[in-house]
């Protein structure tokens, strides 16, 4: 796409001066093309002349938003409703960097049910939601869903194997079964009705129906007992009294019977947060915290609708009642909500009586919430400071490095070799500004051509943009560049810097002895481990590393899909496929293995690497 020149107020009023008055969503774009915001309105031409209007004070990121905006570009829609729904496909297909979004803009966690499988288990999931499946959350955080799975599979005795199938190879019952939180379906000890109906008992627990699986577990238990399967009964009996326990210490009671959730919103600087409260048969049976990320500024109806649609969206269960403070009309949103639920969804704030207190309860707790994170952030910003300038003083920097950008490399044999850059601005990451780069021109395992490849393809975007980047990420001069590694990896990327008289200053941080080289030529520089200047080097670094990780995970698991061959082996799940392409480092290179290098793959049975090894060979 060619790059747009930059527009002037009068441009774009006259811009604005064509668009509709329908419906809509508009995006505005920047310099080559790339989607900055998208916006849905009832009115397009109010709405989007509403940016540049005579004496109209803009928030930081809306101007910085409009600063590097070019161009703007709409879709009529016949109604709000389908307006919403273009807007949230148009945010998850661009991720564009001025929307609001959940904070590090990451998949958040939920636990899955995987009612797919024959024998359904509860496990932790991130990702896309598969048909079949239930799932519960999302949640805000890894700690939370693992913290609710360990309730619930200490109450529940459903099986804990990992497999689409339960049991081991060996056929055996696991020590779950003998500690009484499994019916150890693998060996046949229960049948596959009672089975289900635990699943179903853990299922309601999940949902908040507390009352419902006591009134059954004390049915079952009375039965147990009336028929004389005492140790049934027992065990019913002491599944029932931890359900009870969770019942009553639920505090906070409402009269409604019914499922609803109350949310409750506060802005403030950097950001927002949100309080969600999920009531279950009058019992506050959850509450969840989420700060979102470009949000100080805006509307809070607007915060709060696009809150919901993401929340929602992804799977979590959308109940009949959903109390929020928006003060403007909800209908829209109210009729996308209900066509996702397949029922009415009642969307409103709370006027009188137990609701409004709810409310005004979870509004008190975000803005607690947010307030304490605004705190948090102020009192690391010194910290931040004295950080920079004492790697500045330590490097002997001309100035500050306000921005600093680190880079890795990871891969796995020959295979698949990937970059990372990552970018600390004032000492805290800026994700937006993170890049991947595939390797292109490195073959075999040369850590250090491979990063000076990296180093050099995004040194030459800069300088083809000529000033007008089409990426802001590759725009920006750092002011120091941080490598993993030591000596070699500082004078490959300080090879690429001289060769292309860029005047940057590289270090190298090397794991074992987390020993810093600011010299290709030098000893280490003589800093303490503790000292603040190396623990804002060793964040840089293990998030460089972190990132890289994830995406070469990523394309190798893309790898792993794409091969039908390594799919078909027999007794080779995930697990041991993945130990497969770990040792030997792509799937050609498996099937043309020998029995022997079969045999020495570690977390892979003799057994079955002969069985792998016969099947490759009968079948070609």
């Amino acid at each position: 796409m060619n790059e747009s020149p930059r527009r002037d107020r009068e441009e774009w009023r006259a811009l604005v001066k064509r668009l509709p008055r329908e419906p809509g969503v508009y995006r505005f774009r920047g310099e080559g093309g790339e989607v900055l915001y998208v916006g849905k309105a009832k009115d397009l031409r109010v709405r989007v002349r509403s940016y540049f209007r005579a004496g109209t004070v803009l928030h930081g990121r809306v101007a910085e938003m409009l600063r590097q905006a070019r161009d703007l570009d709409w879709v009529v829609c016949s109604s709000e409703a389908e307006a919403l729904l273009l807007e949230d496909n148009f945010v998850k297909e661009a991720r564009p960097p001025f929307n609001v979004r959940l904070r590090d803009d990451k998949s958040y966690p939920s636990i899955e049910v995987t009612l797919s499988e024959e024998w359904p288990r509860l496990r932790f999931y991130r990702g896309p939601r598969k048909p079949g499946n239930l799932y519960f959350g999302p949640y805000p955080n890894a700690r939370a869903v693992r913290e609710t799975l360990d309730l619930v599979g200490r109450i529940f005795p459903y099986r804990k194997c990992r497999g689409a199938k339960p049991g081991r190879s060996s056929g055996a019952p696991c020590l779950q079964y003998s500690i009484k939180r499994s019916l150890a379906p693998c060996d046949g000890r229960v049948d596959r009705e009672t089975y289900l109906g635990v699943v179903a008992q853990a299922t309601d627990f999940l949902r908040g129906r507390l009352g419902a699986v006591e009134r059954q577990l004390e049915e079952e238990m009375e039965r147990a007992a009336g028929e004389r399967r005492y140790e049934v009964a027992a065990a019913l009996r002491d599944r029932l009294a931890a359900v009870r326990q969770v019942r009553e210490r639920q505090a906070i009671r409402v009269a409604d019977e019914t499922a609803f959730d109350v949310v409750g919103l506060s802005r403030r600087e950097p950001g927002a947060n949100v309080q969600l409260f999920r009531v279950r048969e009058g019992n506050v049976v959850d509450r969840q915290s989420f700060f979102l990320e470009n949000a100080a500024g805006r509307e809070s109806d607007e915060v709060l609708e696009e809150f919901l649609l993401d929340y929602y969206w992804e799977g979590a269960a959308i109940p009949a009642e959903i109390i929020a403070p928006l003060s403007g009309d909800a209908a829209g949103l109210a009729q996308v909500l209900s066509e996702r639920r397949g029922a009415q969804v009642d969307l409103r704030p709370a006027r009188r009586g137990a609701k409004l207190r709810l409310l005004e309860m979870a509004a008190h707790n975000a803005d607690l919430a947010a307030a304490e994170e605004a705190e948090r952030l102020a009192r690391r910003e010194p910290e931040r400071q004295a950080a920079l300038a004492r790697l500045g003083e330590a490097l002997g920097l001309p100035r500050l490095p306000l921005r600093i950008e680190g880079y890795d490399i990871s891969n796995l044999g020959e295979e698949d070799a990937v970059g990372a850059m990552v970018v600390f601005e004032g000492g805290r990451p800026r994700r937006s500004h993170y890049r991947r780069f595939a390797i292109r021109t490195v073959a075999g395992q040369d850590d250090f051509a491979m990063l000076a490849e990296v180093v050099a393809r995004r040194f030459e975007r800069q300088a083809h943009s000529q000033g007008e980047a089409d990426d802001e990420s590759f725009a920006a001069t750092p002011d120091l560049i941080v490598v993993d590694g030591g000596k070699g990896q500082l004078a490959a990327v300080s090879g690429v810097l001289r060769e292309r008289a860029v005047g940057v200053p590289a270090v190298a941080l090397a794991k074992q002895q987390e020993e810093v080289f600011a010299s290709a030529h030098g000893n280490a520089l003589a800093l303490a481990a503790d000292d603040p200047a190396v623990l804002l080097l060793r964040r840089l670094r293990d998030e460089a590393h972190r990132f890289a990780i994830t995406y070469h995970r990523r394309r190798r698991q893309a790898e792993l899909h794409a091969s039908p061959a390594l799919a078909s082996l027999p007794q080779v799940g995930p697990v041991r496929r993945r130990r497969l392409l770990q040792y030997f480092g792509s799937p050609e290179r498996v099937l043309n293995a020998s029995r022997e290098e079969l045999e020495r793959v570690p977390g892979v049975p003799r057994k079955v690497a002969r069985e792998v090894y016969a099947h490759l060979h009968k079948t070609g």
